[in-house]
């Protein structure tokens, strides 16, 4: 058989060892020995002996804390010896690297794909967040030495943090964690209804220190009065189901 489809460029990427590789700009390859930790749903195929199991939101605390936000990342272990390959609706993908205890990345939970079991990751409030709003007021923040890999609705700015930044929450995916943030009225630079385009969001997010923030050219849907994940009545039924939750897990 004959065609372009069959062109070295469509070939399995090439690993010299374990870990993430981008198969192309749309697609990873994580060629597993051990385990990885992955985005429930994302697994469009793999090769070999790989078993998967649904981790929630990534244990007890974690997944009552995404109740309670509409944050986190629903995730599944993957372990075994194989191939992986993931995507995301066809989003671009990124890999990066924590390099140490001290190096920290503040994430939108939509956009984490993978990562390496290494890091650890919690849900937390975003600093200055102090006003109801439908931007994610709480992010997933990862640590530790390992990799990630990142998704993102088109190819993304890094803006170094080196003077006054302002981002459209809804279009900041990831910053580092050791910037100061804050939010503001859009009211109080000029804009007014000029921010949030497709959101109908009036506020506007500050990041000030030393870091950078990577910025996607769209704008995620937003969620519930918390933001995130959720719509609002996801959102609203959240106190009930996180009662349910902790009685279940009280009781046992």
């Amino acid at each position: 058989m004959r065609s372009d489809l069959f062109s070295p460029q469509n070939a399995e990427a090439r690993m010299q060892q374990p870990g993430m590789k981008l198969q192309n700009s749309k697609m990873l390859k994580v060629g597993l020995n051990g385990e990885m930790m992955v985005r429930q749903g994302a697994m469009v195929a793999y090769q070999g002996n790989i078993q998967f199991q649904g981790q929630g939101a990534g244990g007890i605390g974690k997944f009552v804390k995404q109740q309670l936000t509409g944050e986190g990342v629903p995730l599944m272990r993957c372990s075994g010896t194989g191939d992986l390959f993931l995507a995301d609706l066809a989003s671009d993908i990124h890999l990066l690297d924590l390099e140490g205890p001290h190096d920290g990345l503040t994430i939108n939970g939509k956009n984490v794909l993978a990562f390496e079991p290494t890091l650890s990751f919690d849900i937390r409030r975003v600093q200055g967040a102090g006003m109801l709003s439908n931007a994610g007021l709480f992010n997933c923040v990862f640590s530790g030495q390992g990799r990630i890999a990142i998704t993102t609705k088109g190819t993304p700015v890094v803006l170094s943090v080196d003077q006054p930044t302002y981002a459209d929450p809804q279009a900041a995916v990831c910053w580092s964690s050791s910037l100061q943030t804050g939010f503001h009225s859009a009211e109080q630079f000029g804009l007014g209804t000029l921010m949030g385009r497709t959101t109908g969001e009036a506020f506007t997010m500050s990041f000030s220190g030393q870091g950078f923030v990577v910025v996607q050219p769209s704008e995620e849907v937003p969620g519930g009065f918390v933001g995130g994940t959720g719509g609002g009545q996801q959102a609203g039924q959240s106190g009930a189901s996180v009662a349910g939750v902790l009685g279940n897990f009280l009781g046992r």
